[in-house]
């Protein structure tokens, strides 16, 4: 049976401009860096997409390299899904990928070159089974190649109608700030920043990256704003032997997860549970409260947690008070 998305599915999803620029994304958007993989179910990833697009979530979030063991089959499973239904709502869809880690073997597959970015592209595309994304990401810096070369790289991107805007990744403040003006004097339409950002990590405070954006007017949009599972209730009473900090994964494992660790989130959980929420609602609400950031990016293992995260859109202004414990809480 052919996939028909909810009809009410853009009554209660919140779209917020990125920058200065035309495009909105919806506060929640959704990542496929986990769960889309050769070795994932392909009718639970269907089920995720279907869900998330039910729910107003129109943008989707991948890279060359999303996908274990097979980098790239993110996107070939998205194109998947794309081409047995969701694709017939392609214009309602904001679709982004990125370039800048290692793809291939020998010296082109890797880092900013303008031969690497333009070769991800098209092959991204190709998996996809697109002609052009709407948003395409230098997934992180290179300081070995010109910083020139790297923008100018993005600028024929979309100079040759293979994407519509592009993106920075996980640059900090000054960087970002020099690849905009390189930007803006090609009149190539950069919009976007993605890095991460938590209640638990603060580096884009201190990197200058939020400082920088408000002043470029250009969009933030997060990565691991749970802090890969941390800011949930999963590891409230120790770490479950299903989890993801027990797979060895580089971004958490198990001596990531101190005693310390958890007493921070067992006090983060119980100003959620008295503002009426859960642990991961209160963190979502927090990282969107920025004034820089456009969009959260969530990851989900199963649909009932999109529709779970995007109740952030109900939650309560935070107050001063909060804020202060909530930062004595993650920072002390």
């Amino acid at each position: 049976m052919s996939y028909l998305p909810n009809e009410k599915r853009y009554e209660k999803m919140t779209y917020n401009r990125s920058g200065a620029s035309g495009l909105k994304l919806p506060a929640v958007s959704l990542g496929l860096w986990h769960n889309f993989s050769s070795s994932d179910n392909f009718s639970n990833m269907k089920s995720l997409c279907h869900t998330a697009f039910d729910l107003g979530i129109t943008h989707f979030d991948l890279a060359n390299n999303y996908g274990r063991p097979e980098p790239g089959s993110a996107e070939s499973n998205f194109g998947k899904i794309l081409k047995e239904g969701l694709g017939a709502y392609r214009d309602e869809l904001v679709i982004s990928t990125k370039a800048g880690h290692p793809m291939w073997e020998g010296p082109y597959g890797d880092h900013g070159s303008r031969k690497y970015l333009l070769a991800s592209l098209d092959a991204s595309l190709k998996r996809m089974g697109l002609d052009y994304v709407d948003i395409f990401y230098h997934h992180r810096p290179d300081p070995d190649t010109p910083l020139e070369e790297t923008m100018g790289a993005l600028d024929q991107a979309v100079k040759s109608g293979k994407a519509l805007y592009v993106g920075l990744s996980n640059y900090d403040g000054e960087r970002m700030t020099r690849a905009a003006e390189i930007l803006s004097d090609l009149k190539c339409p950069f919009i976007i920043n993605q890095n991460r950002y938590s209640i638990l990590d603060r580096r884009v405070e201190q990197n200058g990256l939020l400082d920088a954006a408000l002043r470029e007017n250009k969009g933030v949009i997060v990565y691991s704003p749970l802090a890969q599972g941390l800011l949930t209730d999963r590891y409230l009473n120790g770490v479950p032997e299903d989890s993801r900090a027990r797979s060895g994964s580089i971004f958490l494992n198990e001596k990531l997860i101190t005693e310390n660790t958890r007493e921070r989130i067992g006090a983060l959980n119980e100003i959620a549970a008295a503002r009426g929420e859960s642990l991961a609602q209160m963190a979502l609400a927090w990282v969107l409260r920025a004034p820089a950031v456009t969009s959260v990016l969530i990851g989900a293992s199963k649909a009932a947690q999109i529709c779970e995260n995007v109740k952030v859109l109900n939650s309560a202004p935070f107050s001063a008070e909060v804020l202060a414990k909530i930062d004595e809480i993650a920072l002390g």
